[in-house]
Order: structure tokens, then C-alpha cells, then sequence
């Protein structure tokens, strides 16, 4: 697995989820959930990304 696109993207899901976080009071109910369980399947994927670079 090419490490500077894992970097890439870990940086860009944890933003991700950040932003999520900060601005939860501005999403619109309706968006909130779908958005939240995206940003969760992504960032437990990068960790499994993570785990998986150290282990290979």
C-alpha cells in the first residue's frame, strides 16, 4: 500500500471529522445522521489502514 496516499487520506478523514464535530449545530437535521456514520465508517477505516501499514 502506497503510504503517501494512506497519509493523504488520514488527514483528510480526521478534517473530516473535526469539521463534523465544530459544526454540528449548522448541518441540517436531516443530513446530520447520515453524515455522522459516513465520517464514522471513515475514520474507523483509516484506523484500520493504520494497523494494517504497521503490521505489512
Amino acid at each position: 500500500m502506497d503510504n503517501e496516499n494512506l497519509v493523504i487520506y488520514i488527514i483528510v478523514v480526521l478534517c473530516l471529522g473535526a469539521v463534523l464535530v465544530m459544526g454540528r449545530e449548522k448541518v441540517p437535521p436531516r443530513l446530520k445522521r447520515g453524515m455522522a456514520l459516513t465520517a464514522v465508517v471513515l475514520i474507523a477505516l483509516a484506523f484500520v489502514f493504520i494497523i494494517y501499514s504497521l503490521v505489512a
